[in-house]
């Protein structure tokens, strides 16, 4: 099972692999995204994006390991919930949203 900080670290390595091959002439643009932790009492939150613009993206049930997308910063979106940190190595992560991987 992996951590949160390996998820975050995970996150951040595959949304760098996808900028830097999409904007392939703008290698800022891959440089300057990265992944924040931010634990609270029931969800840790991992945030998204350049220092000075963060976006929350992921919160962490911390009791289950859950992986669930978001709302709004900080509400939990129960209709996107992404496997647990068991199972971060059957996904995505550096897209807009996560997505499977093929079996």
């Amino acid at each position: 099972m992996a951590t949160v900080e390996e998820f975050a670290q995970l996150v951040q390595e595959q949304t760098r692999a996808r900028m830097k091959q999409q904007y392939p002439d703008s290698p800022h643009m891959w440089d300057r995204d990265v992944t924040q932790v931010r634990p609270g009492p029931k969800y840790t939150k991992v945030d998204v994006g350049p220092e000075h613009n963060m976006s929350g993206k992921y919160m962490i049930e911390n009791a289950t390991g859950d992986i669930w997308g978001i709302k709004g910063y900080g509400v939990v979106h129960r209709g996107h919930h992404y496997g647990t940190l068991a199972t971060v190595d059957d996904w995505f992560w550096g897209g807009y949203a996560a997505v499977p991987r093929a079996s």
